[in-house]
């Protein structure tokens, strides 16, 4: 798939209402409401099943097989980016000065995991590149551990095919969200920590002004280099409103599982048959190169484990190669230290953003500067 069959298939998803009013018809959102209604019997039925982080994976593993069946879905508007802000505040909310000087000392060990995770993505685009019939390039961005639009902006720059970057990125995230909380049940066990901040007050006011003050610093951190503003501008939000004590507030359980609700539906919606059906090597091999990197995870989890004394449950997730708003909502809702799992990945991103150039370079030179396209 070349980047302009790519982009007329984003083009043809239903999305938010333009300046015209095109999507405003009552078909749009006729649409909109079949898609969340949707998704919350999907999660009141993983709920009733006891499915580990069910108001996020039952709309998920539902709307991707009607999505993949060919139904037409329509999300809300901005409705992932609110979902992150609310899970943001959360996690931000329960730092204290003696839980950053904690994350703080884990420094090192940030360190060590990013360069961990950049070594076995590199290992998974040797793995993927005979799997998948692709040319280098696409075979290194497609399976860096960094922001899909990023890594197929890149690879498109560099003559891959950022088609199959994008396809690969969504089946490592898809995989990892579906598989880790079920491998987090069955191999850890829940903490401890509270699921929010629920100590302070849940009083409306009070919890529409933090929500205001966190979307504000993640529009006002979007146009800098900071991954994911959507998420860490809303924690650092968290972190002065709990750290300083400009009022206590605590985010309401209830906005958390609508959170999970947006993002599960927003997750499945992603799949399009006609992408996946366009790509079935490519698809193949991201499912291949996905449990690959789902088990060096788990294998130097149990070293990070051994290293720092962190919970098993806990390094899994900061490892874990998929967005960090799903490991951090994961351990959130599992009672695990959210606020260093959110760490890792922050620091794990920021340093793969910043340096994947020079980590190609590598992959080219131990590839022996084969770098362009496959004939």
């Amino acid at each position: 798939m070349d980047a302009k069959t790519f982009a007329d298939s984003r083009a043809r998803r239903p999305g938010p209402p333009d300046k015209s009013g095109r999507f405003r018809s009552p078909r749009w959102w006729g649409l909109v409401v079949l898609t969340y209604a949707a998704a919350v019997l999907a999660g009141a039925a993983a709920s009733f099943v006891n499915m580990p982080l069910p108001w996020m994976l039952g709309p998920f593993f539902v709307l991707a097989a009607f999505s993949v069946a060919g139904f037409e879905f329509a999300l809300v508007p901005l409705g992932r980016e609110l979902g992150q802000v609310a899970i943001g505040l959360a996690v931000g909310l329960r730092f204290t000065p003696a839980v950053l000087a904690a994350t703080a000392s884990l420094l090192p060990a940030m360190i060590g995991a990013t360069l961990y995770v950049i070594a076995f993505t590199m290992l998974a685009a040797f793995l993927f590149k005979p799997l998948a019939r692709v040319d280098d390039v696409t075979a290194f961005f497609a399976t860096a551990a960094g922001g899909v639009a990023d890594m197929a902006t890149v690879a498109k720059e560099r003559g891959g095919a950022p088609g199959s970057v994008a396809v690969v990125h969504a089946m490592r995230v898809s995989g990892v969200v579906a598989l880790v909380p079920f491998l987090v049940v069955l191999f850890g066990r829940p903490g401890g920590a509270p699921e929010t901040a629920a100590s302070g007050s849940s009083n409306l006011l009070l919890v529409l002004l933090a929500l205001a003050l966190g979307f504000l610093t993640a529009r006002l951190l979007k146009p800098t280099p900071l991954p994911n503003p959507w998420l860490v501008g809303p924690i650092f939000t968290g972190i002065v409103i709990g750290v300083s004590g400009l009022f206590e507030v605590g985010i309401p359980s209830l906005l958390i599982v609508i959170a999970q609700i947006v993002l599960g539906t927003w997750l499945g919606c992603q799949f399009r048959r006609n992408l996946l059906s366009a790509l079935p090597r490519v698809t193949s091999a991201a499912i291949v190169t996905s449990l690959f990197m789902i088990g060096c995870a788990a294998l130097g989890a149990l070293v990070l484990t051994a290293a720092t004394g962190l919970p098993f449950t806990t390094s899994f997730l900061s490892l874990a190669p998929a967005a960090v708003t799903e490991m951090v909502l994961t351990a959130q809702v599992m009672h695990l230290e959210a606020e260093i799992v959110t760490a890792f990945h922050v620091m794990r991103i920021a340093v793969v953003s910043s340096t994947v150039l020079l980590v190609f370079r590598l992959y080219s030179t131990l590839r022996g500067g084969r770098v362009g396209p496959s004939l």
